[in-house]
């Protein structure tokens, strides 16, 4: 069991760092197409893409640092590390966020011409680069809840690369320009709001709140039913990272 266990670590990290590898490929075949085509929707799909880069590498660290040993000083090891990383990850992109919003506003009063058979030449790629990602992670995401946040990364961005697809289609046959700052204040907000998730969580935690699964008075009753035991008061519990 062991044996088999490690090996299906081996595979998920080999997996993780080659769709990591994509990622960044793709975040920087994206941002050139971006700039030459003047897709702004394209370039917001790309930091989309950086930020699942980071997301897996901080998934990679993680899987590392839970193998390292407990210390005299570190007494419940380098679990939280990952927290961490996550709330600066999130952090950034949301500042990233806020930015392309305000650009695509200011697009949207200053219209630009856009070469839309770039756009979807590169969307596609992306597009496919995103689904070969999903494939290598989804086998791990069943049994362990750090690559499954990644792989949900990668799917949601699939589905982002065919939002800027429909643009770019949009552009090439109908010349509606104004589509792009509109895929690009979506794509946006929709970024916005999983980073604003990921802090909330990252912030419960390190504040160590209650894990909303667990029902203190359910504990305090069954506790309380033990032979001996007449009251339990100040009850502690918190978690260690996202799923300790």
């Amino acid at each position: 069991h062991n044996h088999s266990h490690k090996h299906a670590e081996e595979t998920s990290e080999k997996n993780l760092f080659i769709t990591m590898t994509l990622n960044f490929l793709i975040t920087i075949a994206e941002v050139i197409g971006g700039i030459i085509s003047g897709s702004l929707s394209l370039i917001s799909d790309a930091m989309h893409n950086f930020s699942d880069g980071i997301a897996i590498i901080i998934s990679y660290i993680a899987m590392r640092l839970s193998r390292r040993p407990k210390t005299t000083k570190y007494t419940f090891g380098l679990k939280r590390a990952e927290i961490i990383a996550a709330i600066v990850n999130a952090s950034t992109l949301i500042i990233i966020g806020f930015f392309l919003i305000k650009e695509a506003i200011e697009r949207f009063a200053n219209p630009s011409p856009i070469t839309g058979s770039l756009m979807l030449i590169v969307a596609v790629v992306g597009l496919i680069g995103n689904i070969a990602g999903t494939l290598l992670l989804k086998k791990g995401s069943k049994n362990n809840i750090n690559i499954r946040a990644a792989y949900f990364h990668l799917l949601s961005d699939a589905i982002s690369s065919v939002a800027v697809i429909i643009g770019a289609v949009f552009i090439i046959f109908y010349k509606i320009y104004w589509i792009d700052p509109i895929l690009t204040i979506l794509i946006s907000l929709y970024i916005l709001k999983m980073t604003y998730q990921i802090v909330k969580e990252s912030v419960d935690i390190l504040m160590m709140s209650n894990p909303k699964e667990i029902d203190l008075n359910e504990i305090k009753t069954i506790v309380e039913e033990i032979t001996g035991v007449l009251n339990i008061h100040h009850i502690h519990l918190w978690k260690l990272n996202d799923n300790e």
